[in-house]
């Protein structure tokens, strides 16, 4: 079986972000201070990437990706690869400098404010550029040291979109339409540069389609006199054209309601999973299915054949250990609405910093142990 071909049917899968050490922190820490080499930096990132794919390996994970240590935010994927954007550099915010805890709970992000392209809402200045393909430098190095296949994510363009404040950017681009077509074009040329290092996997992270089953969402893009639906729509058509015409490449998009301490959309997939579902051209569909928030399973039934749903059971916020019974029970609740030989497991997102190392560990055993006792 080719590599792509094996991961298009991998029934166990990663997100991308994983649980940084906290030496890492620091140090990206004092690196964005000033306090430490750009240079010495890198090695100790070098260090820490070799260490997690190692013990992504000996967990029996069949596909591992470097952590997504490499950057501040899995959003700099784009808004660190590209110029135009009137925005501030990412700078680490010290760990010392965060709450020691936190209650559950919804949190706005997106808004327009000062800061990192992406991450906030920000206008652009002139034209986008590609001016280094952050996903193609941290490809090279951990496909070096791994002996599976390794994934890259990249921040798709429906996230894009709805970080760019378009009615401040008119100078520059007339239109959305206008906007994403640079978008596009510089990601295909991202992933057309990482494929030809040899990646066979490449997941689209695409968190901001649940903000078409979000009601404060939708109010503020009607308040902005955006039609959601025409949003969609758009959005669909741009995330199917970056991935357009890669042969021998199997692509995810991941689909999460927000991660981090607490939670940054509502909605059920229901009333936009038949749209979403067949229209995505994307070989595996990454759901986040740890809650209530997501609803029922019954979307799943417009999941086309051929297609594989990765089901995100396994919770990246709370630090209990799922069971291999209790996500036995649930994979076979969803096989009532999509076949067995359709469905794959995952964490619901990227390991931040909310589960500890341990916990993160035996909820990614888990995970492994369910897939063999599944699908041997």
């Amino acid at each position: 079986m080719t590599t792509e071909a094996k991961a298009r049917t991998l029934r166990v899968d990663l997100i991308g972000g994983m649980r940084r050490p906290p030496e890492l922190l620091e140090a990206r820490a004092r690196r964005d201070r000033g306090e430490l080499a750009p240079d010495a930096f890198e090695g100790l990132v070098d260090a820490a990437v070799r260490g997690l794919i190692a013990t992504e390996e000996r967990h029996g994970l069949p596909v591992v990706t470097d952590g997504e240590y490499r950057r501040h935010n899995f959003q700099e994927s784009f808004g660190g690869a590209v110029s135009g954007f009137d925005a501030a550099p990412y700078v680490y915010r010290d760990p010392a400098a965060r709450p020691a805890t936190w209650a559950p709970g919804r949190i706005e992000t997106g808004v327009t404010a000062p800061g990192p392209a992406i991450l906030n809402r920000r206008p652009v200045k002139e034209r986008l550029q590609l001016v280094r393909n952050v996903v193609l430098n941290e490809y090279r190095f951990s496909s070096s040291v791994a002996t599976v296949p390794v994934k890259i994510t990249l921040t798709g363009p429906d996230r894009i979109s709805q970080r760019f404040e378009l009615e401040s950017s008119r100078a520059v681009y007339a239109d959305m339409d206008a906007f994403l077509e640079d978008v596009v074009a510089i990601e295909r040329r991202m992933i057309a540069e990482v494929v030809d290092a040899g990646c066979r996997y490449v997941q689209i992270d695409a968190p901001g389609l649940t903000a078409y089953v979000d009601p404060p969402s939708l109010e503020r893009m009607r308040s902005r006199g955006e039609d959601p639906a025409e949003n969609l729509a758009r959005s669909i058509r741009a995330e199917n054209a970056i991935i357009a015409g890669f042969s021998g490449v199997t692509f995810g998009i991941h689909v999460c309601r927000g991660n981090g301490p607490g939670w940054h959309r509502e909605g059920y997939y229901d009333a936009i999973a038949e749209q979403l579902f067949t229209g995505l051209q994307h070989d595996r569909l990454l759901l986040e299915y740890d809650t209530e928030r997501a609803g029922s399973f019954e979307p799943l039934r417009y999941v086309p054949k051929g297609k594989i749903a990765v089901l995100g059971l396994v919770s990246t916020k709370l630090t209990r250990v799922e069971t291999v019974p209790e996500l036995k029970q649930r994979i076979e609740e969803a096989s009532r609405y999509l076949p067995l030989e359709q469905l794959a497991l995952s964490p619901q997102c990227g390991f931040g910093g909310l589960v500890p190392e341990t916990e993160q560990w035996r909820k990614i055993d888990a995970i492994v142990q369910t897939a063999r006792e599944i699908w041997g």
